[in-house]
């Protein structure tokens, strides 16, 4: 009788937990319904790095070895992962990795030379089955911008982005089938995402696709030839071969005037670009720009105090654009001055601001109630999103340079002995994620602003691989929490780097 009771309080507990995750999100202070894409940087509009606002576990779940370094943020989608890297000399490399911790093989499929040319540092936006980042950074003149199928990542198209100081740093964001994006001193673009020039025509997307499939199995067909007639001489075909098919540009805007290296913000009609001003080269504008979504028109310009690396994060009529006088280089840390500042979306006004003796080089996460920020000098901050009062501050005791993700854990209350859906006691948690230039992931109460959990990558025994995290922790629909480390520079520059995926182990 006993365990006829226990079972069946378990089995209805499921039940409920199954109902009342299906409405979660309505109930969580920062997540929005889960779309089905990953269409900006961090996911959303307020930068949460979460694709369903499931927390994480702190068990190491693989570790992915590496010689790259990886500045870019990992983008998990479905059972993969999705990652830039930078190799010797700054080679590009992009990544497609296997999230299932049995995986045989962890690289799916991998991009490089020769049909990436130049360095990537974009993290890609996913939507309809294709791909879309940048390429090139601030010591490369010109860039593109590529769109990829999800699934093998086969090229399907490609803007060639000329000009000096020219580069797609910033994570695209698509919207109403059109893809916008930062370029540099090409301030910002606007494509259509499914409308493309091949051979002089303009054609839908779907059919230039497959006439790209049949081209590529002619050059495989060819290839099995010439290796049958001569297998020394049979040269392997790449996809730099296909033809490079060219989306239809709608607009660009601050060509030549600003420098928008950071990812764009696109909320309803508006999209949010964050212009920096360069100090060395005196070009740019440091400020905060409305533009239309449909022409591209100038709405509103507000001034910054601080270049804006991060971009902008948004909540309801809310945007928070945090700043630093200094980049992503760790020699001068020391000198790191910066602030954060929220606006009105309707009319850019200034809503209130606070400077800190701490660069913040990243974005915003933002909750209904709370801006979190990661500051250079090793502290995370959460300040009231509506007075720009300091709720908390956690020492990370180590300076950080990428974003907080954020996530909730949700678990029923079994001693409330619930009786029906209506009165279950459902327990919530909040939490944030970070990664410091130690390599050490923090979990924290984001309530509170106390420690959760650590995880230190250097010293844990599955992983042992030390290492600066540059790019910006990121969960995935299963609670997992994906981060990559960096070793261009630092004390453990030229040593192997990793990609870690942390949740919580099951056993079956």
């Amino acid at each position: 009788m006993g365990n006829e009771s226990f079972t069946s309080r378990f089995s209805f507990s499921c039940f409920l937990l199954r109902v009342l995750c299906a409405s979660a999100f309505n109930s969580s202070s920062f997540a929005e319904d889960p779309s089905k894409s990953w269409s900006t940087y961090r996911g959303n509009p307020q930068r949460t790095g979460n694709a369903a606002s499931q927390a994480a576990g702190m068990d190491v779940l693989w570790v992915h070895k590496s010689q790259d370094h990886f500045v870019a943020s990992p983008v998990p989608w479905a059972d993969k992962v999705f990652i830039a890297g930078l190799g010797g000399f700054n080679a590009p490399a992009f990544y497609a990795l296997a999230t299932d911790p049995k995986a045989a093989q962890r690289a799916l499929w991998t991009k490089g030379t020769p049909y990436l040319k130049l360095p990537v540092v974009s993290s890609p936006a996913i939507v309809d089955g294709k791909l879309i980042f940048g390429d090139g950074m601030h010591q490369t003149d010109g860039a593109a911008l590529h769109c990829l199928t999800l699934d093998g990542g086969m090229p399907l198209w490609q803007l060639p982005v000329p000009g000096k100081l020219v580069h797609l740093e910033g994570s695209p964001t698509v919207a109403d089938g059109r893809v916008f994006i930062g370029g540099g001193a090409a301030g910002v673009l606007c494509v259509d995402l499914n409308r493309v020039v091949l051979d002089g025509k303009e054609q839908p997307l779907a059919n230039v696709e497959k006439l790209l499939r049949v081209k590529w199995k002619e050059l495989q067909t060819k290839y099995e030839a010439d290796k049958k007639r001569d297998p020394d001489f049979a040269v392997p075909p790449n996809e730099d071969q296909l033809p490079k098919p060219a989306p239809i540009q709608v607009w660009q805007q601050g060509a030549g005037k600003w420098h928008v290296d950071a990812p764009v913000t696109v909320v309803g009609d508006r999209v949010l670009a964050a212009s920096a001003f360069l100090d060395k080269e005196k070009e740019g504008d440091r400020a905060l720009f409305c533009l239309d979504a449909k022409t591209g028109n100038i709405l509103w310009r507000t001034p910054l105090k601080y270049n804006p690396w991060g971009g902008a994060s948004v909540i309801g009529d809310v945007i928070v654009v945090p700043g630093s006088t200094i980049g992503y280089d760790t020699k001068l840390l020391k000198q790191a001055k910066g602030g954060i500042a929220a606006f009105d979306l309707s009319t850019g006004k200034e809503k209130w601001h606070k400077d800190l003796n701490a660069g913040i080089v990243s974005c915003a996460a933002l909750t209904k109630e709370l801006a979190i920020v990661s500051c250079t000098d090793g502290k995370v901050r959460a300040y009231e999103l509506a007075t720009g009062q300091l709720r908390w501050s956690y020492d990370a005791q180590a300076p950080l340079f990428a974003p907080p993700a954020l996530a909730t854990s949700r678990y029923l209350d079994l001693d409330a002995k619930p009786q029906s859906v209506k009165n279950v006691n459902m327990v919530e948690n909040e939490f944030a994620y970070v990664g410091d230039l130690k390599g050490v992931v923090h979990s924290i109460v984001l309530a509170t602003g106390q420690p959760n959990w650590k995880v230190d990558l250097a010293n844990h025994p599955a992983v042992k691989a030390p290492g600066m995290i540059y790019g910006r922790p990121a969960l995935d629909k299963a609670g997992n929490l994906y981060v990559a480390t960096c070793n261009l520079e630092g004390p453990w520059a030229r040593q192997p780097t990793c990609v870690v995926c942390i949740g919580m182990k099951t056993t079956k």
